[in-house]
């Protein structure tokens, strides 16, 4: 990988992934689980979690880079805007710095719902093994 090179990955929210987060890590907050609370509250349903998109930056790391020896060093990521069940996203990484000496890599990167708004941004760093 070099300074520049771009990746763009789609995701979907499905009722799969929602059902499987809440299994997994039992967070029942009514905001993610009662579409009329979440309404209550400003929004348009039930808001899903924000951790389901730090899945979808595991997959990229792990599964959708074209080299699998890696390891996550870091990651942040802000939320800009609710995601919903069904949404469809699309991670935009982009590498913006190479550290060969210490085999770095860091990432800028943002999620973008499918009315091209961004819902969410941050930054990743691996390191080449």
């Amino acid at each position: 990988m070099k300074k520049g090179d771009t990746f763009t990955i789609p995701f979907e929210v499905t009722e799969k992934v929602y059902r499987g987060f809440t299994d997994i890590f039992e967070d029942r907050n009514p905001l993610h689980m009662d579409d009329g609370y979440a309404k209550g509250k400003g929004f348009r349903e039930k808001v899903m979690y924000g951790n389901i998109l730090n899945g979808f930056i595991s997959c990229f790391i792990g599964e959708r880079l074209p080299e699998k020896n890696v390891v996550l060093i870091s990651q942040d990521i802000a939320y800009a805007k609710p995601v919903y069940l069904n949404d469809r996203l699309e991670l935009r990484a982009e590498v913006e710095d190479v550290h060969d000496s210490v085999g770095i890599v860091e990432f800028r990167y943002q999620f973008v719902n499918a009315s091209g708004v961004r819902v969410a941004r941050g930054k990743i760093q691996i390191r080449m093994i």
